[in-house]
């Protein structure tokens, strides 16, 4: 439950667009990200599969990077 999927979208070192597990949507850091964010928002589908990355990308792999690092 600590863990959290984050995916940043960049452009020549500026934040436009993050998708965070917590919040649960896109929310956009410039003009530009704003509007990418309220349209990857209005997409059902594809909000559903980035919410999916958490288990599928964080979750599976927890353990094994717990283990590493000890």
């Amino acid at each position: 439950k600590d863990i959290e999927f984050i995916d940043s979208y960049y452009y020549n070192k500026l934040e436009l667009t993050r998708f965070s597990s917590s919040v649960g949507k896109f929310v956009g850091f410039t003009e530009y990200g704003v509007k990418n964010a309220a349209d990857w928002n209005k997409d059902a589908s594809y909000l559903s599969a980035m919410k999916a990355q958490k288990e599928a990308v964080c979750l599976n792999h927890i353990q094994i990077e717990y283990s590493n690092m000890l």
